[in-house]
């Protein structure tokens, strides 16, 4: 078979296979009377075999070694392939999600491309000073992308340069109430890392007004990490939602952010009447059986509530056997009139 008709039949230029030949990797058995390259059917199977070995990133010379020992051991060199592969994935992700920030950005001028990229810089710095500075200096100059603080915050360490963070991305929201924020917030909810997702729900608080901000909280209800769910809880009932108070009234029997839980459900109450009896119920339901301490949390959360419901939940509770109950109970029913 002619080097035209090989090349025709395999998809592989008459330019490589020439190449192929002259380093050494793939010659072919013979020539013709005029001296043209004459290629057999093992010549064929080897070119295969060596655009198979092409596809998995070998370069040629690891192609001849392959193919020259019949007992090469692939294990070795497809681990080190894998690991370059990756390597060189990961350079290509930065690169897209960076060249996504600066689309975000909206830059009209290469003068402001070159100071997304400049800010970009700051926050990858090692120095924890300089990302602190950089994230400081949002404030007095154009928004920055609320996806690249974002993706900031959630990636921080140091304490203070999440808080910088933190609040350049809120006063990012007041200036330009940026939906984008929420989206990248939401985000990290995905993490592995509790930390990452405490750190979302904390700055989803802050943009709780956005729709898509409340909805990402409510979803944090579900998190297996209890402080997430807490911190969730607490953010979701502020911005207004109902939905949130199952997680809040476990919060009040169980004595974790006791005292702020029950102000979020009193102000669930009186916001939205409609879920008054609900949380009453809530929190007054199946109270047989819990220890004192949990029957005193309920009482003191019932004494904010709106309404005569809750002042006939703190007369019942004053007549508790546990004498301590009796006495908190009584004493807030009082103070109810």
């Amino acid at each position: 078979m002619l080097i035209g008709e090989v090349a025709r039949r395999s998809g592989v230029s008459v330019r490589m296979l020439r190449h192929y030949d002259a380093v050494g990797l793939l010659r072919p058995t013979g020539r013709t009377v005029g001296g043209y390259r004459e290629y057999s059917s093992d010549d064929v199977r080897r070119l295969f075999h060596v655009e198979g070995l092409r596809t998995l990133g070998l370069s040629l010379a690891q192609v001849a070694d392959a193919l020259r020992d019949p007992g090469f051991d692939p294990s070795g060199l497809v681990a080190d392939l894998v690991r370059v592969t990756e390597q060189r994935l990961e350079r290509e992700r930065e690169l897209l999600a960076r060249l996504r920030t600066v689309d975000a950005a909206g830059a009209g001028t290469w003068t402001e491309v070159v100071d997304v990229v400049g800010l970009l810089r700051a926050l990858g710095s090692p120095a924890a000073g300089r990302r602190q500075q950089a994230a400081l200096a949002t404030a007095d100059g154009p928004a920055p992308p609320a996806e690249l603080l974002a993706r900031s915050f959630l990636a921080e360490s140091d304490p203070h340069v999440a808080g910088a963070l933190r609040w350049a991305l809120r006063s990012g929201l007041e200036r330009a109430g940026d939906p984008d924020a929420a989206a990248a917030l939401a985000a990290g909810l995905g993490s592995d890392d509790p930390a990452v997702r405490r750190r979302a729900v904390d700055a989803l608080a802050d943009a709780a007004p956005v729709p898509s901000a409340t909805a990402a909280l409510l979803d944090a209800l579900a998190d297996p990490d209890p402080r997430v769910r807490r911190r969730a809880a607490i953010a979701a009932g502020r911005a207004g939602a109902v939905a949130a108070v199952p997680e809040l009234v476990t919060m009040v029997r169980a004595g974790d952010d006791d005292v702020e839980a029950a102000e979020v459900l009193a102000e669930l109450s009186r916001t939205d009447p409609a879920s008054a009896g609900r949380i009453l119920g809530a929190l007054t339901g199946d109270l047989d059986g819990t220890d004192p301490a949990t029957r005193i949390r309920v009482a003191q959360a019932l004494v904010e509530l709106p309404g005569p419901g809750p002042r006939d939940a703190l007369s019942r509770l004053a007549a508790d056997p546990d004498r301590a109950v009796a006495l908190v109970a009584g004493a807030f029913a009082d103070r109810r009139g």
